[in-house]
């Protein structure tokens, strides 16, 4: 995984509508990256929905708050409206921004070894560098674990 002071990696991934979104159309604001394994499963979509319950704390401190998995366009889109997503999920399946990111890890499930996305967040500041990387994030405090940090900072 990439190190606190490094510059965040520049990708251009589409959102769950097909739009092209690039990391540095948010220059000059805070980005949340969080990386998740897949849309529909019961901690994804529990993270989601925490981000999705703290998204006004998140916008009134300026901070824009980006999901990336490997999912479909059609998948985030499903996922969105199941959900009433109001934040920016971004889908990689050639894992771009997943393996530039170091998410993408050897992983076991149920004894089987294989790779996948690990849960990881960044934060990123207004000029581009992370400062903050959170790996192995838990779905359900993730979201508050971020705003407890960006009120100390």
């Amino acid at each position: 995984m990439l190190e606190v002071g490094t510059k965040a990696p520049d990708f251009t991934l589409p959102d769950k509508d097909g739009n092209a979104v690039r990391l540095s159309d948010f220059l000059g604001k805070k980005v949340v990256l969080y990386f998740y394994p897949r849309d529909n499963t019961p901690g994804c979509t529990r993270q989601a929905c925490a981000f999705a319950q703290n998204y006004e704390a998140f916008k009134e401190k300026n901070v824009v708050v980006i999901g990336i998995s490997k999912d479909s366009v059609a998948s985030h889109l499903k996922f969105a409206q199941k959900y009433e997503l109001p934040f920016v999920l971004l889908s990689d399946p050639e894992l771009q921004a997943i393996q530039a990111y170091g998410v993408w890890q050897e992983k076991k499930l149920y004894g089987k070894v294989g790779m996948g996305v690990v849960r990881a967040t960044y934060l990123i500041d207004e000029k581009g560098m992370i400062e903050k990387v959170m790996p192995k994030v838990k779905p359900d405090t993730n979201a508050a674990e971020i705003l407890g940090y960006l009120a100390e900072a």
